[in-house]
């Protein structure tokens, strides 16, 4: 569960992990009606996919960091995941199916001692490196051991919070040689992890480029960027400008016999970055040129866009649709009045109409509605509820009846705290949606806007927190834990620093639940749990989920086999054929 200190990177987790790496952050729509699966869907070039040719991919964002020690990523990442293998990855299949961990550098995804406190991984046979030396278990060691040190932060923080040691340690640049001895390597093929505390989620974390190898003698610090030795399918070539312009090519001495999991079918992968997202949706759309094979990792389609197509049936077949395990909500903070009173809170809750918060969220297609904070996919333990049922529009003679019994019979005046980015989730649009559903109930709502970052600051600060905001939240992996217990554990909240828990909950008995679940090695039991756990804490109206967002985006139109699973909620570029 993430500490406090990397707000910057949570904040960012749907853009760094899931949208840039595939990972975050990520989720397939729903009965795979409209789902994109492994094959020539969504309506690309027909044919059996080949290898060879050239990939090129379309972003905003640069592709920076490219060090697996500094990488935030879920699932081994997206781009990352072509250069870095780790212990274990995503499946790497459509739906349901991808929210899977398998293995990938080791042979299974991991044997736990009785109480999930010691995790052991033995590496499969094959294993090379770009320059055709062998991968060991101390490679593995080392490249996490050196996600510790200061000069390589960034990547996800588990690592510190769960292995023994791990709070006190600075990495190896500092440590004399002695490294962690958490982390024992009784041999080349064997890795012995040993916990605080029961962890049974432990597989997908073992997913992050964390646990990507990373030889000591090949290891440049800072510089590690700009050329990573790579265990997987390619090898960087060229990276300009801090990802601006990365080129991969074919690591000949990736052997497909010990990777199920990535295709890598072109022979090249040309990333180019700092791209305006218009113009990216405008390349993709006409696809001429070297842009008839390319795709983005980080760049949706708009509503604009989406009308625009229309009913061009060659285009509408070159979407693909992905589900994200994602939220977004209105936050309380019951330290402030009038939200101290559950009856107020129940009122809001009562009051939203979800119908207009999801057309200022860019629409049906862009957007589902929430009653619950977990994702409607079972891999979260999602568990149908709906605790003040207010239809689709909202029940405002329901909310003025509990505002008068909160004492407030003629409304009252309160204040919302938004982003004045236009993300079409914490933003004015939705603001101003939320703010006309709550006049209908009696509720005067006045709008306060912040630039991103100083709302993001101000939403996480414990001594500081609005009473009433936009928020959301995205989970580093498919599980109810990544997305419960930083909102909702007590023992997570910080006083002086970045604070997820936005209404301060500190109910010992869900903490004591967490740390049952935490201990669960069957993760469809411990799915039921998170679910009900969810239902249990939905009760006390701390929050009021208004959606899930939607992904919407365009390959050219010689792109195929599209695998979009539920947890990344993106294509797949392992799995990309051009020809």
């Amino acid at each position: 569960m993430l500490r406090q200190s990397h707000i910057s990177r949570r904040v960012a987790a749907v853009a760094v992990s899931l949208v840039l790496a595939g990972g975050a952050a990520a989720c397939g729509p729903k009965d795979g009606a409209d789902k994109a699966g492994s094959g020539d869907k969504p309506g690309a070039a027909g044919g059996a996919p080949q290898k060879g040719g050239t990939l090129t991919v379309l972003n905003s964002e640069p592709q920076s960091d490219f060090d697996p020690a500094r990488l935030y990523t879920s699932g081994g990442g997206n781009v990352p995941s072509l250069v870095f293998r780790t212990l274990t990855t995503r499946n790497r299949e459509a739906g349901a199916a991808g929210t899977k961990v398998v293995p990938d550098l080791a042979t299974d995804t991991g044997r736990p001692n009785a109480d999930a406190t010691e995790w052991t991984y033995t590496l499969k046979d094959g294993l090379k490196y770009e320059d055709g030396t062998p991968i060991t278990t101390a490679d593995i060691k080392y490249g996490i051991e050196r996600s510790f040190a200061g000069e390589l932060s960034g990547g996800a923080p588990y690592l510190r919070d769960w292995l023994v040691g791990g709070e006190t340690y600075e990495g190896p640049y500092k440590d004399g040689g002695k490294g962690l001895d958490s982390i024992v390597v009784p041999d080349a093929k064997t890795i012995v992890f040993k916990l605080r505390k029961p962890e049974g989620e432990f597989p997908f974390v073992a997913t992050q480029t964390q646990f990507a190898p990373v030889p000591k003698g090949k290891d440049t610090g800072v510089k590690y960027e700009e050329h990573p030795v790579s265990s997987g399918p390619y090898k960087v070539v060229k990276n300009d400008n801090d990802g601006e312009h990365l080129t991969l090519e074919r690591n000949e001495h990736w052997d497909e016999k010990t990777d199920e999991e990535r295709k890598a079918y072109p022979d090249k992968i040309d990333v180019r970055s700092g791209l305006d997202s218009a113009v990216i949706n405008q390349r993709l759309s006409t696809s001429s040129g070297p842009d008839a094979a390319a795709i983005t990792t980080d760049t949706n389609l708009g509503p604009a866009e989406l009308a625009q197509i229309g009913s061009n049936k060659e285009l509408e077949a070159r979407i693909g649709t992905g589900h994200f395990g994602y939220v977004n909500y209105l936050a309380f903070n019951p330290k402030v009045a009038p939200f101290d009173n559950p009856k107020v809170r129940q009122a809001v809750s009562y009051a939203i109409n979800r119908t207009s918060v999801i057309n200022a969220a860019g629409g049906s297609a862009l957007a589902e509605p929430a009653t619950t904070f977990l994702p409607e996919r079972e891999a979260f333990g999602f568990t149908p509820y709906d605790h003040f049922p207010a239809g689709k529009t909202g029940d405002p003679a329901k909310a003025r009846q509990l505002l008068a019994e909160a004492g407030f019979p003629d409304g009252l005046t309160v204040t919302l705290t938004h982003s004045t980015a236009q993300n079409r989730q914490t933003s004015p649009e939705v603001a101003t949606a939320v703010q006309q559903s709550l006049a209908a109930a009696g509720i005067t709502v006045k709008l306060e806007g912040l630039e991103n970052n100083a709302f993001n600051e101000k939403r996480w600060d414990a001594k500081n927190t609005p009473g009433f905001f936009l928020s959301r939240w995205g989970a580093d992996w498919p599980s109810g834990g990544p997305f419960l217990a930083p909102i909702f554990d007590g023992r997570q909240i910080v006083g002086n620093g970045s604070n997820y828990n936005h209404a301060q909950l500190n109910d010992p008995a869900v903490n004591a639940e967490i740390d049952e679940i935490a201990k669960l090695t069957d993760l469809a039991a411990a799915g039921k749990r998170w679910g009900a756990l969810d239902k249990k804490i939905g009760e006390q109206a701390l929050d009021v989920p208004l959606f899930h967002p939607v992904y919407k985006r365009l390959v050219g139109k010689d792109v195929k086999n599209v695998v979009i699973s539920d947890w990344t909620g993106v294509l797949d570029i392992s799995q990309v054929s051009v020809k």
